[in-house]
């Protein structure tokens, strides 16, 4: 069975409303003393209770029955999906991987996520976990719920249905969803295969970043963010029920489907946003701003402008800068990137990063264009704009030092001579 979208609602962190049946919303009031048609209500807390007004989250659901109706929780064995980032020594090598194989046996979406590192963790409330995925079937009769953090889900091949408890998200690639800490959802495959990124966010939650200078327009427009109206299915059977909690999965019997949610309202939801809306801003003179002109969406951290985790992307875009190197330069950051590739060709790299492959360049790394852009580059003619067309890059960035974790390391897919690219950049120094 699957659930069908019913629509959407557009703005970032608005206060919505939606019932799948009319009269299920009371009015006045959160919790009557009997809801409309014998529902249940529950509150969904996404922030402390005391958070200002502007940054609290939380959404009061109206369903058929609570979700704490289900049976004993029992430990699940997943080695490859983890928040076990080590603790010993961190490579400073260059690190880049080949798309993560699509699986060969009936994989869905959460036996089929594959972590690759991160920092922090759930037990600090700060830092991330970044994760991949590939399946080739739908979550049958299995509902899943991470407690540790929200999921940005980054698809880079095939579409997914996310049925949340409060409604339904359709993305594709170049599309992202978010689904928040606690929220119970199931995969289906509309394309019958997928893969793509996954980053788990244990710190503050993530939103739009103030725009200073740029002004009132730019950007991600809070109104390209859809929040989806309410969709509910009220089955009974023989399901599973899988929690995330402290790095470890979980899973109980249940006897319904927890996606029975009649109507809901508040500002604690999924949501969708096309990466290909992006109003993407550089410059027309000379040079070219750093990175984070591009950025999406944020956690913030305890640190002022300093992010718990930044989501960047490189989208089409035109380079107009005149005597100028375009593309990205060398650099090192006191910042650590792992860097996914969703569409078409990135313009600091050659080859041997497509679609579906990601690197890792951490605090203090040296990286940046290959021999072969470098010499392209150096040689444009800058008179020339330059069209950066049929492309989807985009990169997670945080303060802390993502911890590659042993599985990622020792991968068959990882390109263990990745740092030969640079090779060809010799001495051109005459003195």
């Amino acid at each position: 069975m699957s659930i069908h979208s019913n629509g959407y609602q557009s703005g970032f962190g608005n206060e919505f409303a939606s019932e799948a049946v009319p009269g299920t919303l009371p009015v006045g009031r959160n919790s009557p003393q009997r809801v409309a048609h014998g529902l249940y209500a529950e509150q969904l807390t996404g922030t402390a209770f005391t958070a200002p007004r502007h940054a609290n989250r939380r959404s009061w659901l109206y369903r058929i029955r609570p979700a704490a109706v289900h049976g004993r929780f029992a430990p699940l064995s997943q080695p490859a999906f983890h928040n076990d980032f080590g603790s010993g020594p961190v490579t400073p090598e260059q690190l880049r991987w080949n798309p993560l194989p699509l699986p060969e046996v009936p994989t869905d979406f959460v036996a089929g996520l594959f972590t690759m590192g991160g920092n922090g963790g759930p037990q600090a409330g700060t830092g991330v976990g970044i994760h991949l995925y590939a399946a080739n079937r739908d979550m049958q009769g299995r509902f899943f719920y991470d407690a540790d953090g929200e999921l940005l889900i980054v698809p880079q091949l095939g579409r997914l249905h996310i049925e949340t408890e409060l409604g339904v998200l359709d993305v594709e690639p170049q599309e992202i969803a978010v689904v928040p800490r606690g929220v119970r959802f199931r995969v289906a495959l509309a394309d019958g295969t997928a893969r793509g990124y996954v980053c788990e966010n244990f710190g503050a939650l993530l939103r739009l970043p103030d725009l200073g200078p740029i002004g009132s327009n730019g950007l991600a427009n809070p109104r390209d963010f859809l929040a989806p109206q309410a969709a509910f299915e009220d089955v009974e059977g023989e399901f599973e029920l899988i929690a995330k909690l402290q790095g470890h999965l979980w899973r109980a019997p249940i006897d319904h489907s927890p996606l029975d949610v009649v109507g809901w309202h508040g500002n604690y939801a999924p949501y969708r946003y096309d990466l290909r809306r992006f109003n993407t801003i550089g410059s027309i003179s000379y040079d070219h701003p750093d990175p984070s002109i591009f950025l999406v969406l944020h956690s913030p951290s305890d640190t002022p402008g300093t992010s718990n985790m930044d989501f960047v992307i490189f989208p089409p875009r035109i380079l107009a800068m005149r005597d100028t190197f375009r593309p990205p330069w060398f650099h090192r950051n006191v910042a650590s990137e792992f860097m996914g590739l969703i569409h078409g060709a990135y313009d600091a790299k050659a080859d041997g990063f497509v679609p579906g492959g990601c690197s890792l360049h951490n605090c203090m790394t040296g990286h940046g264009p290959d021999a072969a852009t470098f010499e392209k580059a150096s040689a444009a003619d800058t008179r020339t704009p330059d069209y950066i067309e049929d492309t989807m890059a985009f990169m997670f960035e945080t303060r802390a030092v993502i911890r590659p974790c042993a599985q990622a390391l020792e991968a068959a897919h990882r390109q263990q001579d990745y740092p030969d690219c640079w090779r060809g950049l010799g001495k051109r120094f005459p003195g």
